[in-house]
């Protein structure tokens, strides 16, 4: 297998927003529907589309009140809660010396992509990001992996897609590339290894030697 373009999901994958997420929507819960949510309870949504999840808590009413609230939140306590996880600052830079070509592939908005990136201080390193503004379809549709492959003029058999969540591996298998989960996702891993992803990330330095081998 030669492998020469990685896509990676942002969120839970290269930066911990874990805490920043359940925050801003425990917040958002609350106001809307007090009482009735807790972490536990909310863990479900990271992952799909804020729209999509916050649907769930009111389908009918204050949808876009309850995003303006979740996004306020997020942007006010966004740096002192965000951080790059273990191993990822520096896998990045030896992936880039050694030419491969790498692109992030999220369900967030342009906006808080760029503020995650520049916090984190990675945000020269990709060659191509594809965010929700980007697409018609969110992961899983293969949509955002094709869209990221086409900028990269890269082939689905040279390609992996990394992530964290079940969506990430299922929109890599559906455009035909290889996958990778990662065993920090706050879902716990058997929710990822149950999609038999073809690799499992221990640290996000095991993929170096994925592709160098």
């Amino acid at each position: 297998m030669t492998i020469r373009t990685l896509l990676f999901d942002l969120d839970g994958t290269l930066i911990n927003t874990n805490e920043l997420i359940i925050s801003s929507f425990l917040h958002t819960t609350e106001k809307y529907a007090p009482g009735q949510y807790k972490k536990e309870d909310v863990l479900k949504f990271i992952g799909p589309p804020l729209e999509e999840s916050l649907r769930k808590i009111n389908p009918n009413e204050h949808v876009e009140e309850m995003i303006d609230t979740y996004r306020k939140h997020n942007h006010e306590h966004h740096d002192e809660l965000v951080v790059a996880y273990d191993g990822v600052v520096e896998t990045l830079q030896k992936l880039r010396d050694q030419g491969y070509k790498l692109g992030i592939v999220t369900t967030k908005m342009g906006e808080t992509v760029d503020m995650g990136l520049k916090l984190t201080k990675i945000d020269n390193m990709f060659d191509t990001i594809v965010t929700l503004d980007d697409v018609d379809h969110a992961k899983p549709h293969p949509e955002p992996v094709v869209r990221a492959m086409k900028a990269l003029d890269a082939k689905p058999d040279e390609t992996i897609m990394v992530g964290d969540n079940t969506h990430d591996i299922e929109s890599g298998q559906n455009a035909g590339t290889k996958t990778a989960g990662v065993a920090w996702t706050i879902k716990g891993r058997k929710t990822l290894e149950d999609l038999k992803p073809d690799y499992m990330l221990e640290h996000m330095s095991d993929i170096l030697k994925i592709v160098m081998e």
